[in-house]
């Protein structure tokens, strides 16, 4: 069987944070508002993720009220969310992520984010994408008062 889950959140900046994509720091200042490390890309595979197992979503397991949560590191949410796909016997075919942004320019790190959530995934490179898009200066995101990412998973259920 064949399920499809996906993830969408959107973070405002924050000058003073540094800025972590798909579990790449991209740079020391400029990063995004949020409980955790505000890591848009690793939040929406994981919403992505806990969909295609139709467990829910992110905020059931990690409510940002929560203080264990203050500053965590986002790779931690994939792995429960991963974690909750293996029990279910579920192999992740394939990612898509949709990063829309109007800063900065994200081409540089298109392939080091798709490694690190292969990596974190334990699933090919191949299997993985990550693409970016502006607004062409339009709404929040291109007044660059923020970012949103879309993520999509695909996985089959083993028999």
């Amino acid at each position: 069987m064949i399920r499809v889950g996906q993830g969408i959140d959107v973070h405002p900046f924050d000058e003073s944070r540094p800025l972590i994509l798909g579990g790449v720091r991209i740079s020391d200042t400029g990063g995004l508002a949020g409980h955790s490390d505000a890591d848009a890309v690793l939040h929406a595979i994981t919403d992505a993720l806990l969909g295609a197992a139709g467990a829910g979503d992110i905020g059931q397991y990690f409510p940002s009220e929560d203080p264990r949560w203050k500053d965590a590191d986002s790779t931690l949410f994939v792995r429960e969310a991963k974690r909750l796909l293996d029990e279910m016997d579920a192999e992740i075919s394939n990612i898509d992520v949709t990063i829309i942004a109007q800063k900065p320019k994200l081409a540089p790190y298109r392939e080091p984010m798709q490694a690190t959530i292969a990596k974190l995934l334990d699933i090919p490179a191949g299997h993985v994408n990550v693409k970016a898009t502006t607004t062409d200066h339009l709404g929040f995101i291109g007044r660059a008062e923020g970012i949103c990412v879309m993520a999509i998973v695909a996985v089959e259920i083993l028999p």
